[in-house]
């Protein structure tokens, strides 16, 4: 379990950003943007709408701030809600899959040469180990890019365990679990990467592999681990695997690029001034994301903005039952006779009125 998680924004500054500071706003949004960049690029694997997600998931975490409840959990927080956005997207790619034409289908597929283990080998000048651990996690499984992010993540440093399992929404016994499932898919695929690096190749699982599309795939790395447990040549060019924890320790965030910092920033710019044009009322849907001080581990953002329109209500009801009230007693007021006798006139139209029925009240002047 890692301890020496990197650093979040300050308690001052989400404070700040909380009251409405637009200058803590943005500053708070530049330092986020680092780490939800690296959160959803690893688990989108690089997709191109990696850029649209990150940028989603700033706005909502800018105006769901209302729904924090303590400054000091802000990275937890926004990592859930980040968390949630990537859910959201991979149903909604599933959904499209599944409605599209075949042809129409691969225009949603990732494009192999762009993916994130790609730009972290490119970007970070890895060593041979660590750019192989890069490579190897293109053989996950496809549900896997969610917790792959995180744990990656934890592994370099950036996140400790409890804030892992606040994302997931799990145990800290049932993540220990899935971690350990993923890390040993993890080396089964670092033995497949070796193999197929070694030159010259070995001929049988040339043969093996003469099938195979060149993309990686989790078929093909059971396929090739269950070659390489029964060839002695490639058994042999394995070597010993150093542990991943002690590969990623320290590895730096990949820096998002320009124009996607820029994009975000103008982005939440836009998003505030038409909040604040727009009134509290711009800010009535808040977003049900996993925080800690929560029974249950769950907290809305739109909790606050509930109470208000109820005392509103009743307030404008309140208001309303007065104005009526006044209004009757003021009219029969104005209809009674004038304590001196009153002028004919009036005596004669007082007549007029309808006697008040038996067991009714009628005002008293006073």
């Amino acid at each position: 379990m890692r301890q020496d998680h990197g650093p979040g924004p300050g308690t001052a500054l989400v404070s700040a950003a909380r009251s409405g500071d637009p200058r803590a706003v943005e500053e708070l949004v530049a330092q986020s943007l680092p780490l939800v960049y690296n959160l959803v690029g690893r688990a989108l694997d690089g997709h191109q709408d990696v850029d649209d997600v990150v940028q989603e998931t700033l706005l909502r975490v800018v105006r769901s701030l209302d729904g924090l409840e303590r400054p000091e959990s802000y990275r937890s927080w926004m990592v859930a809600i980040t968390v949630r956005r990537i859910r959201d997207w991979m149903r909604g790619r599933s959904q499209e899959r599944r409605t599209r034409e075949p042809m129409e289908a691969a225009a949603l597929l990732a494009d192999p040469a762009s993916d994130f283990a790609s730009l972290t080998v490119l970007r970070l000048a890895l060593d041979d180990d660590r750019r192989e651990v890069a490579e190897a996690t293109r053989w996950l499984d496809g549900d896997s890019g969610e917790l792959l992010s995180l744990w990656w993540l934890e592994e370099s440093g950036q996140l400790s365990r409890a804030e892992v399992c606040e994302a997931l929404g799990l145990s800290g016994r049932h993540t220990a679990v899935r971690v350990q499932r993923l890390k040993e898919q993890l080396d089964v695929a670092r033995t497949v990467v070796r193999a197929l690096a070694v030159q010259p190749p070995c001929p049988e699982l040339a043969e093996l592999t003469r099938p195979w599309d060149a993309v990686p795939s989790p078929l093909w790395r059971k396929r090739i681990a269950r070659h390489i447990r029964g060839c002695r040549r490639c058994g042999a060019a394995q070597g010993r695997l150093l542990p991943v924890a002690r590969l990623l320790t320290g590895l730096p965030l990949l820096v998002p690029p320009a124009g996607l910092h820029r994009a975000v920033l103008e982005a939440v710019v836009r998003d505030t001034a038409t909040a604040a044009a727009a009134g509290p009322a711009a800010h009535g849907g808040g977003d049900v994301t996993p925080g800690p001080g929560r029974s249950g581990g769950r907290h809305s953002a739109g909790r606050h903005h509930r109470a208000p329109r109820a005392g509103a209500a009743r307030h404008a009801r309140t208001v309303v039952a007065a104005v009526a009230t006044a209004t009757v007693v003021l009219g029969a007021w104005a209809l009674l006779p004038s304590r001196d006798g009153g002028s004919g006139a009036d005596t004669a139209a007082a007549d007029r009125l309808p006697r008040s029925a038996p067991g009714t009240l009628t005002p008293s002047p006073t």
